[in-house]
C-alpha cells in the first residue's frame, strides 16, 4: 500500500502493556496457558462451529454487561505496525464519513483497541485467541497485532493489504451497527434460531463487501499497489469456513458455515472492490 507513516489515530486505544501478564488462560474451559498452537486452535474452532470465541474464553456467549477497563494510555512509541493500523483505520472511517450520508445515515467513528494477550471489552473478556473482532456493545474493534503474524505464517496471507482487509472488515461490522443491520440480524436470530448460521454468513460476507467498498475508494485515490488486490483476495480466501474446516478436521460441513466459504468471501470482497457501491453489498436481499 502507498501510505506515509505518521502519528497515532485519535481513534486508537493502546492498551498494550496493561494485559494480565503470564500466559493466556481459558475462562469458560478452565484451561491453562495457551501457546500459539492453542491460539490457532481456538480461532479455528470459533470459525468452524459458529461459536463466539468469547464463549470459549469466558463461558458467556452473550457478552453480558460491559466490564470496567483501565483508562487507555497514550501510545508508547509510534512503531511502524501501529502507524499502519492507524492509517488504515482513519482512511477507512473517513471513507465511510463520505459514503454513509448517501445511504441515509450519519457515520460515527468506532474505536480500535490494541492489546497484548488480554483485555476487557464491552462483550466480555478478550484474549489473543479470539482473533480480531468487533464488539457492538461498546462499538470498538479489538486487535492483538500478533494475529497478523498468524495471518502470514498460518493462513498464508502476507502483506499490508491483507492486514488492511482485516481492519476494513471489522469496521464493516461497525457500519452494520450504524445502519441498524446488526440489530435486525440479532432480532432475526432470536426469532429463528435455525437460521442463525445462514444469517451469520450473510452478515460476514456483507462486511467483506464493505471492506471492498473501502478498497475501491483507496484504489481510486491511488493508495494501492498492483500486488494489493491479490493480497486482499488471499486474505478473504484464507478465512473461508471451508478452508478452516479442512485445516482443522480434513473435511468440510457446509451446514455449519458461519462466515462463508472462501469463494463466497472473495466474491463479496470483489463485488465491493469493483463497484464501490454500498448497494452492491445487500447480501440479505440478494439471497
Amino acid at each position: 500500500m502507498r501510505w506515509t507513516p505518521g502519528g497515532i489515530s485519535s481513534d486508537v486505544e493502546d492498551r498494550r502493556g496493561e494485559g494480565g501478564g503470564g500466559g493466556l488462560r481459558l475462562g469458560g474451559l478452565g484451561g491453562g496457558g495457551l501457546g500459539l498452537g492453542g491460539i490457532l486452535l481456538i480461532l479455528i474452532v470459533s470459525f468452524i462451529f459458529g461459536v463466539n470465541p468469547l464463549t470459549l474464553l469466558t463461558g458467556d456467549g452473550s457478552g453480558g454487561s460491559p466490564q470496567p477497563v483501565a483508562e487507555p494510555r497514550s501510545s508508547r512509541g509510534a512503531d511502524t505496525a501501529t502507524q499502519f493500523v492507524s492509517f488504515v483505520l482513519d482512511d477507512t472511517q473517513s471513507t465511510w464519513d463520505r459514503l454513509l450520508p448517501a445511504a441515509g445515515a450519519q457515520y460515527r467513528h468506532a474505536k480500535l483497541v490494541l492489546f497484548r494477550d488480554y483485555t476487557q471489552s464491552g462483550c466480555g473478556s478478550a484474549q489473543s485467541a479470539t482473533g480480531p473482532f468487533y464488539c457492538p456493545a461498546d462499538e470498538k474493534v479489538y486487535i492483538d497485532l500478533s494475529f497478523f503474524d498468524e495471518l502470514r505464517s498460518k493462513f498464508g496471507a502476507p502483506g499490508e493489504f491483507a492486514q488492511a482487509y482485516v481492519i476494513a472488515h471489522e469496521i464493516g461490522h461497525h457500519v452494520q451497527k450504524v445502519l441498524g443491520i446488526e440489530r435486525q440480524v440479532a432480532n432475526l436470530r432470536r426469532r429463528e434460531p435455525s437460521q442463525a448460521n445462514p444469517l451469520s454468513v450473510k452478515l460476514e460476507t456483507q462486511a467483506d463487501c464493505f471492506a471492498g467498498v473501502w478498497g475501491h475508494s483507496a484504489k481510486q485515490r491511488d493508495k494501492l499497489d498492483t500486488s494489493d488486490v491479490p493480497a486482499g483476495m488471499r486474505a478473504a480466501a484464507a478465512v473461508g469456513d471451508d478452508r478452516l474446516q479442512r485445516m482443522a478436521t480434513g473435511h468440510v460441513s457446509p451446514e455449519t458455515f458461519t462466515h462463508g466459504s472462501s469463494a463466497e468471501r472473495v466474491a463479496a470482497f470483489q463485488r465491493g472492490l469493483e463497484s464501490g457501491d454500498i448497494r452492491a453489498c445487500d447480501t440479505f436481499g440478494s439471497r
